[in-house]
């Protein structure tokens, strides 16, 4: 019965932290390294899973899983967001000295060049970026989602490493970190003491392999059930190519224009003539906007329609594979699959979480 109660106030207690003393420090120190802006649902997020693990270690009569600690110019305001929680550093001076395991940067609320531009000019950013820094240096792991990923390329963290950051932001992240080799299908990339996540929703699965590396993937396979969250491996079923095209009018053009004749035969070069541009100046340009090579940008834009008509109508996959330009299905149901979402009957009765997303890797 005890136990029942204290499963149900794991899913009821959004900030509940298990409180603890001085003379639990064996357990990892967590510092959760909050800016002002950053994403309330990011912050909140690092809490609940933080909270939802130690709970559950008290649940067994095990030590807490994590020690915790805020830092940072927005920790007063996370504390508030947590009001009543109660926090494990509150009763240690010791613990507010340790130097931490492992640092949490909640995901920053930056969408644009001028706000990431302004936002890492700030005092508490450049603040921000030396105590990562040092923080890797003295054998720290560091991990953050979303924008936050500029913090750390910023900062150096990234040069040379593989790493994810927020979809829509990905051809701005690689213009200003040619060095960092990005993938904005994964949705967490770790790559030696450092872990980056996808966008706003991926600090949950961040979260759960930080719960993993430093408490067991048991451990964090509780956590994910506890809180009703799914297992997801990739940012691509939700990426909108319409969004990322939007940035440039002429690309947005042959975006338009395409859509309208994915059944019929035309090329890339067609493609940059519909944009009034040169393809060595539209293959640039897609590139800068997207991500993508001009014939990678086609390829999505006929998955993105495939799978449209497969999640809403009943049609055959040959009738689908003819309307998107392709005249056998066996090359779209390839294409489907290397774009990461499965196979078309896996698909068409799972429906997607987006209206008309862009998928994954085209080939």
């Amino acid at each position: 019965m005890q136990r029942a109660s204290v499963e149900f106030d794991i899913v009821r207690g959004f900030f509940a932290m298990t409180k603890i003393e001085a003379p639990m420090l064996e357990a990892p120190v967590l510092e959760v390294l909050v800016l002002t802006g950053s994403m309330p649902s990011s912050v909140a997020i690092t809490l609940d899973v933080l909270a939802t693990a130690n709970r559950l270690q008290e649940a067994r009569g095990r030590s807490p899983a994590f020690i915790v600690r805020l830092a940072g110019s927005g920790a007063r305001m996370a504390a508030s967001m947590a009001a009543g929680a109660r926090l494990s550093t509150a009763d240690s001076a010791k613990c507010t000295t340790k130097a931490a395991d492992a640092v949490v940067v909640p995901g920053l609320g930056m969408s644009t060049e001028e706000e990431v531009t302004a936002r890492l000019a700030r005092r508490d950013a450049a603040w921000a970026e030396r105590r990562l820094a040092d923080a890797v240096e003295r054998g720290a792991h560091v991990a953050t989602s979303c924008s936050g990923a500029f913090l750390f390329a910023a900062a150096g963290l990234l040069d040379n490493r593989r790493a994810s950051t927020t979809w829509w932001l990905a051809p701005l992240f690689r213009r200003m970190h040619p060095s960092v080799v990005l993938d904005p299908d994964a949705l967490v990339v770790t790559d030696g003491p450092v872990t980056t996540a996808g966008a706003a929703m991926a600090q949950m699965d961040l979260m759960l392999a930080i719960v993993a590396r430093r408490a067991g993937a048991r451990l964090a396979d509780t956590c994910a059930r506890y809180l009703l969250l799914d297992k997801r491996r990739s940012q691509s079923r939700y990426m909108a190519l319409g969004f990322l095209a939007a940035a440039d009018e002429r690309v947005a053009r042959a975006e338009r224009w395409a859509r309208k004749r994915l059944g019929e035969d035309f090329t890339v070069d067609d493609l940059a003539a519909a944009a009034a541009l040169s393809p060595r100046t539209f293959a640039r340009r897609v590139e800068r906007a997207v991500g993508l090579s001009p014939v990678r940008f086609l390829q999505r834009l006929r998955v993105e329609r495939a799978v449209e008509l497969l999640e809403t109508t009943k049609l055959p996959l040959d009738e689908i594979a003819r309307q998107v330009g392709y005249a056998e299905p066996s090359t779209l149901r390839r294409l489907i699959h290397r774009s990461g979402l499965g196979s078309p009957r896996r698909l068409r009765a799972t429906p997607s979480p987006n209206p008309s997303p862009s998928r994954g890797r085209g080939a």
